[in-house]
């Protein structure tokens, strides 16, 4: 007599043995190839890693302004592209619990009953046979593919990672809001410094403007120098509502990026926001690997790598599992009584022999969308490079303007006292005093413009790097 194998190689045993493997490609990060650190930084060794603890993610806290963290705090509850973030991460995580859900067998309840009139022309009929068949049934039935080929482990992949690209994307969302609001804070305070030097310049032309009036009645310098006086007067005066017309805007643009319609900000210096912290010497060019699009990038490149074995997978055969336990009667009354349980199980297989390159063409799909994400993150580290250099040399540059203008600004001073004492003493026209004015304002205001491209190439930077650092105690 034959002796029967130990282990018998049914269709399911194979099934569970290949269920380890999956088709397609594994992720694998692609190499950097960006220089170990950015030039445009001081070149000593440095120290700060990506996870370094010193990293600030809330970095406008570093400008030490009450307001300003008030405002980015009111953003970052309220704003509306925010908040749409939001709801997609949502999404994307429903999307990914119902990719998960397929790796486990769908168990379904089922219930049925029908009356049934037979034809007397196509049955043959005796004494007892019924005029109407009655039929009652319940049961569960289950349905589980088998995952021999990793299609459904594929495209739970691609799920997971979509719900990390959609909650970098959020974060990438929170980055821009935060620096949005930040520049518009800089910006206003910038217009409040310059409205407050257009006012004391208003005030002593006011002044001037008197003072040369009082000259022409009295006949000691020409009526000209009174129309000079008035129409450098009426320029100051343009130049007040035109910024004080910027305010208003830049108000409305904070209170649509905080939520708040009816935002009110109040005037506060300039003066009294300090430079950040900057970062330290060496700075490491993968610190921009931490940024929030470059990892939502990431993410949607291990997506569409994932998707290319989702769509090798149809090359191969399909295992289904479908199970059915319950019972049958033709009365209700007898469906749960003894005798009336009914059981079936089977595996079915599903092969694909022609489908005249449906198949080839969905991968190769797949391969295209792969190299196009690939693309998109090397395009995205790149960008993001370009920016931290951007605001490194704007930073570094805009602290020697910064200076020079502040030296411009107090020659310009000087020079408009000497003009006045010059024209009070009779040894100069009043043109002399008009260029001396217009000197000194256009400097004043350029001083406070460089003071604000510097503190606004503060928040590029800190935008460009996702985080800023606190002062080396």
């Amino acid at each position: 007599m034959m002796r029967r194998p130990l282990f018998r190689l049914t269709p399911l045993a194979l099934a569970v043995l290949l269920s380890g493997c999956a088709v397609g490609p594994d992720y694998l990060r692609p190499a950097n190839w960006l220089p170990a650190a950015f030039k445009e930084a001081p070149t000593a060794v440095a120290e700060t890693k990506t996870d370094n603890p010193a990293i600030v993610q809330q970095w406008w806290t570093l400008f030490n302004d009450t307001t300003l963290n008030e405002l980015v705090d009111l953003a970052l509850r309220q704003n509306a592209d925010l908040r749409s973030a939001v709801a997609r991460v949502e999404q994307a995580d429903a999307a990914a619990r119902e990719a998960g859900a397929s790796l486990f067998p769908n168990v379904d309840a089922q219930a049925a009953g029908s009356n049934t009139h037979l034809s007397e022309k196509t049955t043959t009929w005796s004494v007892n046979s019924p005029e109407v068949l009655r039929a009652r049934s319940a049961g569960l039935s289950l349905s589980y593919e088998l995952d021999v080929w990793g299609r459904v482990r594929r495209s739970n992949e691609a799920a997971r990672a979509s719900l990390l690209a959609s909650q970098y994307g959020r974060d990438s969302i929170r980055l821009s809001v935060a620096g949005l609001v930040a520049a518009n804070y800089l910006n206003l305070r910038a217009l409040d410094a310059q409205l407050a030097i257009t006012a004391e310049s208003l005030s002593s032309r006011e002044e001037s403007a008197k003072l040369v009036k009082t000259r022409v009645d009295a006949g000691l310098v020409s009526p000209l120098d009174q129309y000079q006086a008035d129409g450098a007067l009426a320029a100051l005066q343009a130049q007040q509502a035109e910024l004080r017309r910027s305010r208003a805007l830049l108000a409305h643009q904070l209170a649509l990026l905080t939520g708040k319609p009816d935002l009110e900000v109040a005037a506060g210096p300039l003066s009294a926001i300090p430079l950040p912290p900057q970062p330290p010497a060496g700075l490491p060019a993968d610190l921009i690997e931490a940024r929030p699009d470059v990892r939502q990038a990431e993410q949607q490149l291990i997506a569409a790598n994932a998707n290319i074995g989702v769509a090798k997978a149809a090359y191969y055969p399909k295992f289904s599992l479908t199970g059915v336990l319950g019972s049958e009667s033709k009365t209700l009354s007898d469906l749960f009584s003894s005798g009336a349980g009914t059981w079936s199980a089977g595996l079915s297989l599903l092969m694909p022999i022609f489908d005249f390159g449906k198949t080839g063409a969905r991968v190769d799909q797949a391969k295209a969308l792969n190299q196009q994400s690939l693309i998109a993150w090397q395009k995205t580290l790149e960008t993001a490079y370009k920016e931290v250099r951007d605001a490194l040399v704007s930073l570094n540059e805009l602290g020697t303007a910064e200076s020079a203008q502040e030296n411009r600004a107090d020659n310009a001073r000087k020079a408009l006292d000497l003009a006045r004492l010059r024209y009070d003493a009779g040894y100069s026209g009043y043109l002399e005093v008009l260029d001396a004015q217009r000197s000194a304002n256009e400097a004043q205001l350029a001083a406070i413009a460089t003071r604000q491209a510097r503190l606004n190439a503060a928040v590029d930077l800190f935008k460009a790097l996702g985080g800023g650092w606190r002062a080396a105690s």
